[in-house]
């Protein structure tokens, strides 16, 4: 029977990615976090380029060894004790690791030694685990790409790619020489190198035949391999004793409906792709008859999902756009992608957890890793992980029920997150993510992420209104939580407007309520993108009706990083309301920033000088401002991530000192005191590294404090936001 993507499909599926499991229900949980950077050696500088790729374990489970292509060797981590993984350092491998595998004691890693496009070459390296020391290495005649080991142990697959240089003919194939697969028989976990058989597979595929790029490669029980050619969009399987092809077939076209395909700004979730060719990447077994392939795409395809196939080819599950809507549910979907391949799906991982058979679907661009449940038909979404920056491999670990996945992306350069190995266990619990999910309207989920600003309802405890930043900007938007269920779940969506249209330039970073069903928002500005700083008045139904601009004298010595946060004190048309402006303006405020009064009544602008925590590395400044009860509250934060984070605090400030003097002449310098440190939250939340930007905070209507983290619209960033509420013991 063939399992075809529907509606009550994907319902089904985002009910389960968002919904906590029963107290008895099995469930995987991020319990550390690992750099690979700590893994440098010592010759090399600490901002040297890491990544962690492919992954694989020790047959024991407690060692992890992934390859680092821009290192040039693999690494090694103690996982021992899982939740606290230890850093083994880094064997140089005198070329690009591409891929690693284990055989008893021994690491067997792909290495890329390619002279050219046109020259390629590679090696297999024999590492020992206990020694960490190469121990052989063969010549294989290309460049390797994807490394498997049968089950039983007797033999190896490698995917000879010999891929193809993009800048020629526009990416197209063919481009020569052709790729093909080798195998090499093991013996006591080692490849015996007289062994190498070289297995052509050109001629089979509809596209390039005379050109197969192979990009990753699988083994069952029974010694079949499958091998997908990616930018020939087919599927090979070959008996791995033999050598010889014993089918192939087309990975095929999805006809794609309610995706977003435009890079402009806009989470829509309305457009179609017609016969979207596949374009496997990751391919696994699920048992001996079944495989399961990631359809990343490549030079003209990318079905934004995964597709299972009987190993004839006959299609059993195709996941359409349900695994993006899941994602987008979540606030993971990558906008910036739309027009490119989605949330490219990559890798894969099959494995059985007690009596449940899983898949682990690898979303690239989303950075998050959905969890499938096998049914031996349409498999059921059970969770979506939050992951690294851009998962490439996983390994899981059924004997001490962890997962772990390789996360490439290292921003180091950007002064942002460094490549990570993530590693999860699979207990008795409640889901830790997501915590903030949205409803699904006509079919698709609110698209939604970088929040930015918070404020709470005044008559209804638990619903809050949150604001997206200029990662949006042709879809400014003001979303309602609702905090009273778990995940928190965003209900609706207000779009800004101008004059019926969504309205241009704005940067909105901090919302508050005007006390008349509307709303205040603050936008941060910037000149040189011809964004203004200003304050806007937003009615009931999206629309702009007063727009304020900033006083010459406010502006002088303005930079980006102006208005963070806006809130009202006071009622009615004498309330004031008070803007945090992020970093310091002009000579005069080292150290300081301003807190900015903008009184409705008399239209009379004034400031106080707020002194800002100090750091060693990076900048401070000031992410929201909210009024409750006798104070200001104000988040303060460096922009710093991981370890090197330092102060993501809680200010308050009495309100009774709020006297502004006259902007352009001596400002009043109030004083601040400590009311929470936001650090052990951010680091308990899912065990992740502690992510920069805490944007948001506010006050429900009860007095119950929730806080809510920016996650940048995914882009160069892990996509994960977090939403919880904060302890606020002895606040009035």
């Amino acid at each position: 029977m063939t399992f075809r993507f529907s509606s009550a499909a994907l319902t089904a599926a985002l009910c389960a990615s968002v919904a906590f499991p029963a107290a008895a229900e099995q469930v995987f949980n991020r319990i550390a976090s690992f750099p690979v950077a700590l893994n440098l050696p010592s010759d090399k500088e600490e901002k040297t380029v890491t990544s962690a790729e492919i992954i694989a374990a020790s047959e024991d489970g407690n060692t992890l060894i992934y390859s680092d292509s821009p290192l040039g060797g693999i690494g090694f981590i103690d996982i021992s004790d899982a939740k606290a993984p230890k850093a083994l350092g880094a064997l140089m491998m005198d070329g690009e690791p591409t891929s690693v595998a284990v055989s008893g004691g021994k690491v067997l890693a792909g290495v890329n030694t390619s002279e050219s496009f046109v020259k390629p070459s590679g090696k297999l390296v024999t590492v020992d685990i206990a020694t960490k020391k190469i121990e052989a290495s063969c010549e294989l005649g290309g460049q390797p790409d994807s490394v498997a080991v049968s089950p039983d142990k007797s033999f190896m697959a490698i995917a000879i790619e010999n891929e193809r240089d993009e800048e020629v003919n526009g990416g197209a194939i063919p481009q020569m020489p052709a790729g093909f697969l080798v195998t090499i028989g093991l013996k006591d976990g080692a490849p015996d190198c007289s062994t190498l058989k070289k297995i052509d597979v050109t001629g089979l595929a509809e596209i390039a035949p005379e050109d197969p790029e192979p990009e990753f490669v699988s083994i069952n029980a029974n010694g079949e391999i499958a091998l997908t050619l990616q930018e020939n969009n087919h599927i090979v399987i070959i008996n791995g004793k033999s050598g010889k092809v014993t089918n192939h077939f087309s990975a095929g076209t999805v006809d794609l409906t309610g995706i977003d395909t435009k890079t402009d700004g806009q989470l829509k979730f309305t457009d179609k792709q017609d016969a979207r060719k596949r374009e496997p990447d990751a391919v696994k077994w699920l048992d001996n008859d079944r495989i399961v392939i990631a359809n990343e795409g490549d030079w003209e395809g990318g079905s934004r999902g995964f597709t299972i196939f009987d190993k004839t080819g006959k299609l059993v599950y195709e996941a359409g756009s349900s695994f993006e809507h899941a994602v987008a549910a979540i606030g993971h979907y990558p906008e910036k992608r739309s027009k490119a391949k989605g949330i490219e799906p990559e890798g894969l991982e099959v494995a059985t957890f007690g009596s449940d058979k899983y898949v682990f679907v690898l979303a690239e661009r989303a950075s998050v890793v959905g969890v499938y449940k096998d049914t031996g038909g349409e498999p059921q979404l059970m969770q979506i992980l939050p992951s690294g920056i851009s998962p490439e491999g996983a390994v899981a670990i059924p004997s001490r029920n962890l997962l772990v996945t390789a996360n490439e992306a290292d921003l180091v350069a950007d002064g942002a997150a460094r490549s990570h190995v993530m590693i999860y266990e699979r207990s008795e619990g409640k889901a830790a993510y997501p915590q903030l999910t949205s409803a699904t309207v006509d079919g698709a989920p609110i698209g939604w992420g970088a929040l930015s600003g918070l404020v709470g309802d005044p008559e209804k405890e638990g619903i809050l209104y949150a604001i997206s930043d200029s990662v949006y900007g042709n879809q400014p938007s003001i979303y309602t939580i609702d905090a009273n269920q778990k995940p928190a779940l965003i209900t609706s969506v207000l779009r800004v407007k101008r004059d019926g249209q969504p309205a241009q330039k704005l940067d909105m970073e901090g919302i508050t309520l005007d006390g008349k069903g509307g709303f205040w928002v603050a936008s941060e500005g910037n000149s040189e993108k011809l964004v203004p700083h200003a304050l806007y008045n937003v009615n009931a139904k999206g629309e702009i009706k007063t727009e304020i601009a900033l006083p010459k004298e406010l502006l002088e010595g303005e930079t980006r990083f102006g208005f963070e946060g806006v809130t009202m004190i006071g009622k009615g048309d004498d309330a004031t309301l008070w803007m945090a402006v992020q970093r310091e303006w002009g000579k005069n405020e080292k150290g300081m920033v301003k807190l900015v009064s903008y009184n409705l009544k008399s239209k009379e602008w004034g400031a106080v000088h707020y002194p800002l925590d100090k750091t060693k590395d990076g900048w401070v400044g000031l992410s929201e401002i909210t009024a409750h009860g006798d104070n200001v509250y104000i988040v303060e934060r460096d922009n710093l991530i991981g370890d090197k984070a330092k102060i993501k605090k809680l200010y308050s400030v009495a309100i009774e000192d709020l006297k502004p003097g006259k902007i352009g002449g001596e400002l009043p310098l109030v004083k601040k005191t400590e009311v929470h440190d936001f650090l052990p939250d951010l680091k308990a939340q899912t065990n992740g590294y502690v992510v920069d930007k805490l944007e948001g905070f506010a006050f429900d209507k009860s007095g119950k404090a929730f806080a809510v983290t920016d996650n940048d619209g995914v882009d160069d960033s892990s996509g994960e936001t977090l939403f919880f509420p904060v302890d606020l013991k002895g606040t009035n």
